[in-house]
């Protein structure tokens, strides 16, 4: 759903930046009824973009914090900070860009089971890595998109602003991807270690794993 959202958005700030360019350079090739179009669309793609946001941070704080209280009962030497926080941090300006991830690799390693050896087994935390330098990536150009949205005073502006807006939605776009496989990679860990204990007797097939039913999944893009 997200996904699909952020697609719609890239083709709204792609005709924006398209009649934004035609303005610029020729004011009379374009109708009022063409940037009210503009306007329309890049309005609607933004609420329904807070919308499906809200709905999908919703889901997924529940399930964080539930992969939290899990990991918890699993190895608790793993975590420095309160099982609060895994919520919490969302919310605090700044902190947000890295705490989370912090307390995500926590979650990862108390998840992961250990050989007979006592040593941990190699799970690659790659979906973890990848979906927070999406997100983090579109979070922060999402961010300098509007900036450049709320000071535009020029067509040429405004295309700019379109431009960086649809980078932002393609990294939104991939976030969501990761942001399952992660999903779905850590669900399926934590069904391990739950099904097997703490030891691995042979090394586990994490990649074909799925989501427990109990827990709440990402809306899926």
């Amino acid at each position: 759903m997200t996904g699909g959202i952020n697609l719609l958005s890239v083709g709204a700030n792609a005709f924006t930046l398209s009649v934004m360019n035609d303005v610029d350079t020729d004011p009379t090739r374009v109708s009022s009824a063409t940037t009210d179009l503009s306007d329309i669309l890049t309005g609607l793609a933004g609420l329904l973009q807070l919308l499906a946001y809200l709905a999908t941070a919703v889901v997924f704080l529940v399930w964080f914090h539930r992969v939290r209280v899990n990991g918890e009962i699993f190895a608790a030497p793993a975590f420095t900070l309160a099982r609060g926080w895994a919520v919490g941090w969302w919310f605090i300006p700044v902190a947000h860009l890295f705490m989370p991830f912090v307390t995500a690799r926590q979650i990862w390693r108390a998840s992961t089971q250990l050989n007979p050896d006592g040593s941990p087994v190699r799970v690659s935390a790659a979906p973890l890595t990848a979906w927070w330098v999406a997100w983090v990536g579109a979070s922060i150009v999402g961010r300098f998109s509007s900036l450049l949205y709320t000071g535009a005073e020029s067509p040429g502006e405004m295309a700019a602003a379109a431009g960086v807006g649809i980078g932002s939605d393609l990294l939104m776009v991939a976030a969501a991807v990761l942001a399952v496989l992660f999903v779905r990679r850590l669900t399926a860990l934590q069904n391990t270690m739950a099904a097997q204990g703490p030891y691995a007797a042979a090394p586990p097939a994490y990649a074909g794993a799925t989501a427990v039913p109990a827990v709440p999944a990402v809306p899926t893009a």
